[in-house]
């Protein structure tokens, strides 16, 4: 069973940054692709961006194409989000499936999920 830990969630200013960090538990997460996803308050979960077994790929919601990067080394998957908006506001979880583009089409794909860490970005 692969434990999947976000950290780096915070309040930042609009147009500002943060790295979100996921570490995995198992090294067995080498063969997942990962992916990040938010949900916020009275919204559904909503895709936000994957990543390839190698790394090699990625995949990004619409919303956040060209101002979030996803990466990942090891055991850990990282995010980078740049420009951040009020309506970037939500919990953020870590996520591993089979493949990243899997990842991309459903959260249905997600076979394991963190417990999410908090990013707000006030209006």
């Amino acid at each position: 069973q692969v434990r999947l830990v976000e950290s780096g969630g915070g309040e930042v200013q609009a147009g500002g940054s943060l790295t979100l960090s996921c570490a995995a538990t198992e090294l067995s997460f080498i063969r997942y692709g990962v992916a990040w996803f938010r949900e916020a308050p009275g919204k559904e979960r909503e895709f936000v961006a994957s990543i390839s077994r190698s790394g090699d790929s990625t995949w990004y919601g619409d919303s956040v194409k060209d101002r979030f990067s996803i990466s990942r080394a090891r055991h850990m998957t990282f995010l980078q989000m740049t420009m951040l908006k009020p309506e970037d506001t939500a919990v953020y979880y870590c996520a591993a499936g089979g493949r990243g583009a899997d990842l991309a089409r459903s959260s249905s794909n997600v076979d394991h999920w963190g417990r999410g860490t908090q990013v707000t970005v006030p209006s």
